[in-house]
């Protein structure tokens, strides 16, 4: 777990989460009907090397099976790690994208779900309700409060709407690795420590149209929806001070 000690650290982490920000907003207007995952996944090796960053995703995971791309795109009923390929996007999808930076060691954290021409109302509204749920769970993250406000926010809001929560996969910390204590969960389950100043966290709600089970594929990596019914994924990487807490990829 990173905790931010001093201005070295500070500076460090804000960079690699600037710079992911700024990715993204490059990035996003290239998710167009037409494009294949695999076009994207090439782009952002190329984006981040300009910048002497690395993909923090590329290589990540268990020895025989690490992940091989340098994002994450996540398609309808794909809810998080799809890998690119030569699929093409389609008007009417939903396309999750999911992505980190390693510049000089800082590891930043984010994720958006573009809607992809005109989507269904419904997928709109699941849209939406996601995005709603990360910064619920981001308003909860307080210095001197527990973890789980996180979680309750997040899963309270999702379930009034009457969608599912995704509970095997969760967000974490980070800053130093690409996962690292404390886990943080999107529904009220596990430890609850107390959020202390200079505590780096990815909160990243999953949120489906249906149940919020999920299965894993063959390629040991891709996740999708249970039902085969649709998914969302928000994420933000934020540092948690002493007396505020800020959002360091938006």
């Amino acid at each position: 777990m990173i905790r931010l000690k001093n201005e070295k650290q500070i500076a460090g982490i804000r960079e690699s989460c600037k710079a992911l920000r700024a990715m993204f907003d490059d990035m996003v207007p290239l998710v167009k009907p037409g494009v294949q995952t695999i076009e994207l996944d090439k782009w952002v090796r190329d984006w981040i090397g300009k910048i002497g960053g690395k993909p923090a995703f590329f290589g990540y995971g268990p020895r025989g099976s690490p992940f091989p791309g340098a994002i994450c795109i996540s398609i309808n009923d794909e809810v998080i790690h799809g890998i690119p390929s030569k699929r093409r996007i389609a008007v009417g999808d939903l396309v999750s994208l999911d992505c980190g930076i390693d510049l000089g060691g800082f590891i930043s954290d984010k994720s958006v779900t573009v809607e992809v021409g005109k989507v269904s109302a419904d997928a709109h509204a699941l849209n939406q309700a996601t995005r709603e749920c990360l910064y619920r769970g981001i308003r909860a993250a307080k210095c001197g409060d527990r973890l789980l406000q996180i979680a309750r926010a997040i899963h309270g809001y999702a379930l009034s709407c009457g969608y599912g929560v995704v509970k095997q996969f969760c967000g974490h910390g980070v800053g130093l690795a690409v996962h690292e204590d404390p886990q943080v969960p999107n529904y009220p389950h596990g430890p609850n420590p107390k959020m202390t100043g200079g505590m780096v966290l990815a909160i990243e709600p999953m949120v489906n149209m249906g149940t919020g089970d999920v299965d894993v594929l063959d390629d040991n990596w891709t996740v999708v929806t249970a039902d085969g019914r649709l998914s969302c994924h928000w994420e933000h990487t934020i540092a948690i001070f002493p007396d505020h807490t800020e959002i360091l990829t938006e």
